[in-house]
């Protein structure tokens, strides 16, 4: 799994390329982002298995893969 975070601290292209090669490995990818990227990240959003906005939930998507808990 490859947890990739778009925000705006971060550089945008790189996150954009880590995203993109965890895709052509075939890598599970959870995207956190926020809304203003939403519309710009459509194509990454699409591939990845999970979209956040944060990452507590992305601590929440784990925990139900793992151990099949929404709590």
């Amino acid at each position: 799994v490859v947890v990739v975070k778009f925000g705006e601290k971060y550089k945008q292209w790189n996150a954009a390329f880590d995203a993109g090669y965890a895709s052509a490995l075939n890598k599970s990818i959870i995207v956190i982002q926020n809304e203003d990227h939403q519309h710009a990240l459509k194509e990454i959003d699409a591939a990845a298995s999970a979209v956040a906005s944060d990452q507590m939930q992305v601590i929440r998507i784990l925990k139900y893969v793992l151990e099949g808990s929404l709590k």
